[in-house]
């Protein structure tokens, strides 16, 4: 099987090396620092005590590696229009591509999912159609992360804790190419688990993080910080009450209530979002599939979002005066 990591980041270091450990191939399409490093010495996955390189074949044209079976596509959602732009010569007619990214993905409204807003294209995260154009979505199973991962070095990914992956096929079925890319992946050694609607995956993990990352990105704040707040936690919460609602409006009810996805981020303790790690390393910042989205699927599915407005709001602004939007 041929596979390819696009993005070989946190995550999709992590899942490449834990791949390339079975023995399977695997194909990088990286840049820069990432690239000599992965030509000189592989991909290194360290966790606790252990550290293991594996050898990889990486090059920063896609055309030089051909035509996947597997692209993992684990770039934060910034990046992605330009992956759209030369992902072209690694898909070929069956070409699976797993999505490992945060917050609303291009296909979310695709396989009949959305209630009344099915088949639509969001424009928050996907202007113009293009990305969908590029990567259509009957290649697309999607991917929710459940793990905590961090770069020592370019190539080299440090594995903090968590070991899950859901996937799923927009349509919500269990084809046998989702059945296949499950066994592969549980052989990798990662808890992999076929969803019957990916949707409500992508939508509880945004529901927990689309408040905390651009609230730290305003405060330069720890998770355990934030949430001891009362007034911060209780605007969090009211956000996270129009999410909820809008996700009833298309299909992904919820019957958790802020307080219980509180505790279960408390649990994780003091640690600083991706959006805070990415402020601090002033790459650009994963607003529009976090917050903007919502906006948008607010505004169509009939939700008044005031207050995911003004937390939007606020964000972008400072995040355009770093420069990271």
């Amino acid at each position: 099987m041929k596979i390819c990591i696009y993005g070989a980041g946190a995550i999709g270091g992590w899942i490449g090396a834990k791949l390339a450990q079975t023995g399977s191939a695997i194909n990088v399409v990286a840049r820069g620092a990432t690239l000599a490093a992965l030509k000189r010495d592989g991909l290194t996955l360290a966790s606790g005590d252990s550290r293991v390189s594996v050898p990889v074949n990486a090059s920063e044209d896609p055309s030089a590696l051909g035509v996947q079976d597997l692209v993992i596509v684990a770039v934060k959602a910034p990046s992605l229009p330009a992956v759209a732009q030369r992902i072209a010569p690694l898909l070929g007619p069956d070409t699976i591509v797993l999505t490992a990214m945060n917050g609303v993905p291009w296909w979310f409204l695709q396989g009949g999912f959305g209630g009344p807003l099915a088949g639509a294209q969001l424009e928050a995260v996907d202007p113009g159609g293009k990305i969908d154009a590029a990567i259509p979505a009957r290649h697309v199973i999607g991917c929710v992360v459940h793990a905590s991962c961090a770069l020592d070095a370019p190539g080299v990914v440090r594995h903090h804790f968590g070991n899950g992956l859901i996937i799923g096929e927009p349509s919500g079925e269990a084809t046998p190419r989702a059945r296949a890319l499950l066994d592969l992946l549980a052989g990798a050694g990662l808890d992999a688990k076929l969803s019957p609607q990916i949707q409500k995956d992508v939508w509880y993990k945004l529901w927990g993080n689309m408040t905390v990352n651009p609230i730290s990105l305003l405060t330069g704040a720890t998770t355990d910080l934030i949430l001891d707040d009362d007034l911060v936690r209780g605007f969090i919460s009211t956000i996270m009450l129009e999410a909820k609602e809008v996700g009833a409006r298309i299909g992904v009810p919820i019957a958790d209530t802020p307080e219980d996805r509180h505790a279960v981020t408390r649990k994780l303790g003091a640690f600083k979002t991706s959006m805070l790690q990415d402020v601090e390393a002033g790459r650009a910042v994963e607003l529009d599939a976090l917050v903007s989205s919502v906006r948008e699927l607010g505004e169509r599915a009939g939700v008044a979002t005031p207050f995911t407005d003004a937390l939007l709001g606020l964000a972008r602004l400072r995040a355009r005066q770093l420069g990271l939007y």
